[in-house]
C-alpha cells in the first residue's frame, strides 16, 4: 500500500508520520534518534511502499529560512542520496510545535505524558504531513 511519510527533523530527535493508504489522513508514528533515521525509514521502506516524503522547513515569519534550516538542507541531501526515487516535499513548519502541544492538552494527554520529548515531535510530524494532505490536489 502506497504511504507518504511525514518528517520534522531536529539535530536530536526526528518526529515521523504516516499516511492512511488513500493519503488522506496523517498519523503520528514515531520518534527516532536523528543518528538512526534513515535506518528506520529503509526499515519501514521494506515493508510499506513509500511514494513521497514531506519534510518540515523551518522558516522565519519574514519567509526565509531560519537557522535551522541548515540541518534540515543536510538531511534532505542524505535523504535523497538514500531514497533517490522517492520525491521529497518541503512544508513550512512554523508553529507546529506549538500546535503539538496544543493537541496533547486539548486530547487530554497528562502533563508527565506531555513532557516526554519525543511527544510533541511525531505529533509535529502529523500536522506537516495533514497539512500537505489537506492541500488541494493541484497545489501538490
Amino acid at each position: 500500500m502506497d504511504r507518504i511519510i511525514g518528517i520534522d527533523y531536529g539535530r536530536k530527535r526526528v518526529g515521523v508520520a504516516v499516511s492512511d493508504p488513500l493519503c488522506v489522513f496523517a498519523s503520528a508514528l514515531e520518534t527516532v534518534h536523528s543518528a538512526k533515521i534513515i535506518d528506520y525509514l529503509k526499515n519501514y521502506a521494506s515493508r510499506e511502499t513509500i511514494v513521497k516524503f514531506v519534510v518540515g522547513y523551518p522558516m522565519n515569519t519574514d519567509n526565509t529560512p531560519s537557522e535551522a534550516a541548515a540541518d534540515v538542507d543536510v538531511f534532505l541531501k542524505l535523504l535523497g542520496k538514500n531514497f533517490p526515487d522517492i520525491p521529497v516535499v518541503l512544508e513550512d513548519e512554523r508553529f507546529t510545535s506549538v500546535l503539538a502541544h496544543r493537541a496533547m492538552i486539548d486530547g487530554g494527554m497528562k502533563k508527565s505524558d506531555r513532557r516526554e520529548k519525543g511527544a510533541a515531535d511525531k505529533i509535529s510530524a502529523a500536522l506537516i504531513l495533514q497539512s500537505y494532505l489537506d492541500r488541494p490536489a493541484g497545489m501538490k
